[in-house]
């Protein structure tokens, strides 16, 4: 029973805790969580090694402060106590000055019980038991106390072992597998040791595939894996080396995407047990789900700090909306996993009006006009910049031509800056290895950067990043805003220099500096940004953000706007999936909101007010079958029940005309089977409970919960066949219009549906 648990104490105790309960030894933990002193890690350790065997509980007592620190021991013929004032961390059991006295109750019987029975009101009356749900709750809340940030620390040079939120995240990784799932998506910030996470969670497989984008960064993997798994078994396969016959290999995706090397003569499908696969927002690129379909591993690992891409496709279905963990940057900046940053908005008199974004972006070009000759904002900048005293400081500029202006400027002051983008040959351009050695030993002040450095790279010296474009997006802002957030030696926080104009999202900043969870009993959550943040608007901002607000497009055109950019992307119209896959999460989070707008309630009638309706569905308009797709669309989706009767309907050319239940059985089992579904079950507490169910009773559960919910006046039940289509809807059912729409419904549900489970979870 202590005050407080650290994972520093929990590292000492657990190899004698392990050989405790191999022996059949219960274990119990009662401790407190006054002024966030316990970790949540130091409780995730103990769940990770200890599993059942250990007990955890929290001290609930009302208004009462918690300080004790006892340890009870229990014997065959006697048991013992040590208390005093050492709690469960490395300092309190070995690095402090403490003091601990040991009783036993032969010796000190009545002393002995005396302790022992407040112990035991205490366990009974005055606290919880600690089970995954309230541990996990404890973590979402938890934040690193101040003035316990350079206390207890344990220093980790040398000794590769899973650390703060990566025990917490291994934890969950393990649980998913063994609720049946083959992939997961990571969303950590930087800070968390992605790449390191990694390799400890695939250490116990064989063979392993690490892909990235960039080879510095497979470098870096590799060495990550080597050091946790003490071996050289590992090579590369990129563009100059391909090396296939190592336990670890580390492929760049321009490589390895290729059709070329996805075959037999090079690797075998279910080569790998283990796929790593790195920033996975860009896995929905060509080359990269060339890779995903072509391997089966028994295993996927997404890694990622942004959950959508610039052009806004939400990588969440990729990996079956599999999320087991996830950590904001706001929450790692309040866990001490990051510094803090002061956020300061600029006022800008630069004039956007003229401008006409594309697809939410202002062209290169036009941004040149309007900057390379303003020497009053390349003033206004430099006067900022010396206004906060910054020894190493990263600029973020629209084009080359930015970057080299605004690198002669700064020179000319000087003050000793250099210009880094692709293919750079200007005069004042360095490539970028060496523009970051040189700014980290203090030789550069200042790099200007264009699309150089948003992700993959992290800078820890950085005590600056200057915003000196317009902000296109949030995953944008918070790649570069990431680029400082680094711990580094004596760098207390990250300054933050944004150059705010009348450009058309200016708006939207505000709304980037805290998160917004979505709507709880009908009110919107915020979650503000940690007390060790800071951000100061010019009062002229506000006004200018006034102003955008008041001038903000509707909904309808917003939704518009979003699906021509989408169709310019895609250069075709898109189907409902791709919609909603392509889709710019906020905006679908709108059309739920108000679903008289959403273009998903009644697909075709949208189609056709934008002028998109092909002739072939025009002529299907206002028929029955347009109304069962309908019915198909706005059918309750509470559970998923519905899901793979529906998937059993469906032909490889056509819609069956009627299925039997021995052909939803099949598909009822292999959809149960997937993507954690089972959980669906009612009264299914886990997977290996779930493989033990008997064909009778998932036949039981299909005739009971999702026919008699599908029968309408478009199937029915008879006999044998669970569904039969009427024969008015006969004559539709070849049409491959039709097969085509309802299967795109089916999975849009699907997807939809896998979606809101997530959100529900993560709440």
């Amino acid at each position: 029973m202590v005050a407080y648990t650290r994972e520093s104490g929990v590292r000492l105790l657990l190899p004698a805790l392990k050989v405790a309960v191999e022996k059949g030894v219960p274990v119990t933990l009662l401790t407190g969580t006054d002024f966030n002193l316990t970790e949540p890690q130091a409780l995730y350790l103990l769940r990770s090694y200890l599993g059942n065997k250990v007990e955890l509980r929290f001290f609930k007592g009302a208004d009462k402060s918690f300080h004790p620190k006892a340890y009870f021991f229990h014997m065959n013929t006697h048991s013992a106590l040590i208390i005093g004032s050492s709690n469960l961390s490395a300092s309190g059991l070995g690095e402090s000055v403490e003091w601990n006295y040991c009783l036993n109750s032969r010796d000190n019987p009545q002393e002995y019980d005396a302790f022992y029975q407040t112990f035991q009101d205490i366990y009974h009356r005055q606290s919880i038991l600690v089970d995954d749900k309230v541990l996990h709750q404890y973590a979402r809340i938890w934040r690193k106390p101040q003035h316990f940030y350079a206390v207890d620390d344990v220093n980790n040079t040398g000794n590769y072992r899973p650390r703060g939120a990566q025990i917490e995240a291994l934890y969950y990784l393990q649980k998913t597998r063994e609720e049946g799932a083959d992939k997961a998506l990571i969303h950590a910030a930087t800070g968390i040791g992605k790449t390191y996470l990694a390799a400890f969670d695939s250490k116990s497989y064989t063979k392993v595939l690490f892909v990235a984008h960039r080879e510095e960064i497979l470098k870096q993997a590799a060495l990550a894996f080597r050091n946790v798994r003490g071996n050289d078994d590992y090579g590369f396969f990129t563009g100059k080396v391909k090396q296939q016959n190592k336990s670890l290999v580390f492929a760049s995706v321009e490589t390895l995407g290729q059709m070329k090397y996805l075959r037999e003569g090079y690797f075998s499908a279910r080569h790998f047990d283990y796929i790593v696969v790195d920033e996975f927002h860009h896995a929905v690129s060509k080359l990269y789900q060339n890779i995903l379909e072509y391997f089966q591993p028994k295993f996927l690992l997404g890694l990622t700090a942004t959950t959508e891409r610039m052009d806004g496709r939400s990588i969440y279905a990729l990996c079956d909306y599999n999320v087991p963990y996830e950590l904001s940057l706001f929450t790692a900046i309040a866990r001490g996993m990051l510094v803090p940053f002061r956020y300061y908005g600029i006022f800008d008199d630069t004039d956007y009006k003229a401008l006409r974004p594309v697809s939410g972006s202002y062209a290169a070009s036009d941004l040149n006009c309007i900057y390379l000759e303003n020497i009053q904002r390349m003033k206004n900048i430099l006067k900022h910049y010396k206004k906060y005293h910054s020894q190493r400081a990263l600029g973020f500029c629209a084009s080359c031509e930015h970057a080299e202006a605004m690198t002669k400027f700064f020179v000319k002051a000087g003050i000793r800056a250099a210009a880094v983008y692709s293919n750079a040959e200007g005069d004042f351009t360095e490539e970028r290895a060496g523009a970051i050695e040189r700014l980290n030993v203090g030789e550069l002040q200042v790099v200007f950067a264009v699309d150089m450095f948003n992700e993959g790279v992290d800078i820890p010296a950085l005590d600056m990043v200057m915003f000196l474009r317009p902000t296109e997006s949030p995953t944008v802002f918070m790649q570069q805003l990431g680029r400082g957030l680094r711990l580094f030696p004596d760098k207390k926080y990250l300054t933050v220099l944004d150059f705010i104009g009348n450009y058309h999202n200016a708006g939207a900043i505000r709304g980037l500096l805290c998160q917004e969870k979505g709507e709880k009993n009908g009110e919107t959550v915020i979650t503000p940004l940690p007390d060790t943040c800071y951000v100061d608007f010019d009062l002229r901002l506000l006004d200018l953000f006034e102003q955008l607000e008041k001038g903000r497009q509707s909904l309808r055109s917003v939704i518009k706007e979003e699906f021509l950019r989408i169709e310019r992307l895609l250069k075709k119209r898109p189907n409902r999936v791709e919609l909603f896959e392509y889709m710019s999460a906020s905006i679908y989070e709108q059309c739920l909101k108000h679903p008289q707008e959403s273009p998903f309630k009644h697909y075709w009638l949208y189609l056709e007010e934008l002028g998109e309706l092909l002739p072939v569905e025009h002529e299907l308009q206002g028929t029955l079958v347009e109304q069962f797709l309908q019915e198909i669309t706005n059918t309750p989706m509470t559970k998923v029940y519905k899901m793979p009767v529906l998937l059993a309907l469906q032909g490889e050319k056509e819609l069956k005309s009627k299925i039997s239940y021995t052909d939803i059985l099949r598909v009822w089992k292999d959809f149960f089977a997937r993507d954690r579904n089972w959980r669906d079950l009612s009264r299914v507490e886990s997977f290996q409970e779930y493989k033990k169910l008997s064909e009778k009773w998932h036949l039981d559960k299909i005739k009971k919960m999702p026919i008699p919910h599908l029968q309408s006046e478009f199937m029915y039940s008879e006999g044998e066949w669970a569904l039969v289509f009427c024969a008015e809807m006969e004559p539709y059912l070849k049409n491959p219009v039709v097969q085509a729409e309802f299967e795109d419904i089916v999975n849009y549900r699907a997807l939809d549906y896998y979606r809101r489970r997530y959100l529900a979870e993560k709440d």
